[in-house]
């Protein structure tokens, strides 16, 4: 009997909490049966400065011989990145090797090798970027050259849109609750940011043989319009 008893205290000291919780939330529901709640949602836009420049650069070549071919790719990516920190303002790294095999015309025999090396640069000076890559150019090809807002602008930028959005949803709501002749108050609030690097412009592919030393590109850096949501519920009192 005994047994029996303490059993039945630990079940409740158990379900105690759940219990509490349950008896909880069916007061809150209670409470909140007779609320009329509004969905909405406002946004606003910002244009943020495409003051970071993203470059990727490549070689590739061909040979029968894979130890010759690794030496004459790693030669000409060893030159580029040694020309790259002549400038200041530029970042260089290192941006993937792969090696592949070429296949005869019956795809079973291997006849040689191919081999590409990228390099990427990075800088917020897009004359002294572009300078480059059209010295670059002269032994590497352009795969893709992408514009965006760095970091602290997107940052910046995302938070005088959120606070154009928050003003936008409180007069909206207001105006919701002013037609309804009732007060309001937030009950739920959410905030979503948007706004994507404009794509990396189109790069033809390289020809086998580069020109000597290609001129700076001709680039316009242009703008990234940062979109902030504020998504939310009021409630209508009395």
């Amino acid at each position: 009997m005994q047994k029996h008893t303490a059993l039945q205290r630990c079940l409740l000291i158990l379900l105690l909490p759940l219990l509490v919780s349950t008896w909880s939330h069916a007061a809150e529901q209670k409470a909140d049966s007779g609320a009329t709640t509004v969905d909405l949602s406002a946004d606003a836009r910002r244009a943020a400065p495409n003051d970071l420049a993203i470059a990727t650069l490549y070689f590739q070549a061909d040979d029968r011989n894979p130890g010759a071919l690794a030496r004459q790719v790693n030669t000409v990516i060893a030159a580029a990145l040694e020309q790259a920190r002549a400038h200041a303002t530029v970042k260089a790294k290192s941006a993937g090797t792969a090696t592949f095999p070429v296949y005869g015309k019956e795809g079973r025999r291997i006849e040689s090798w191919r081999m590409r090396s990228d390099i990427q640069l990075e800088s917020r000076d897009l004359p002294a970027l572009t300078e480059l890559v059209g010295k670059l150019q002269g032994s590497l090809a352009l795969s893709g050259l992408t514009l965006q807002p760095s970091p602290e602008t997107r940052k910046s930028t995302a938070d005088l849109a959120a606070t154009d959005a928050i003003r936008a949803f409180q007069e909206r709501a207001g105006a919701i609750a002013a037609t309804l002749s009732k007060p309001w108050r937030i009950r739920h609030l959410s905030v979503a940011y948007g706004g994507s690097p404009r794509p990396p412009f189109p790069v033809a592919r390289a020809a086998a043989t580069f020109a000597a030393e290609a001129s700076p590109m001709p680039v316009e850096a242009g703008e990234t319009e940062i979109v902030v949501t504020v998504s939310g519920t009021i409630e209508l009192t009395d």
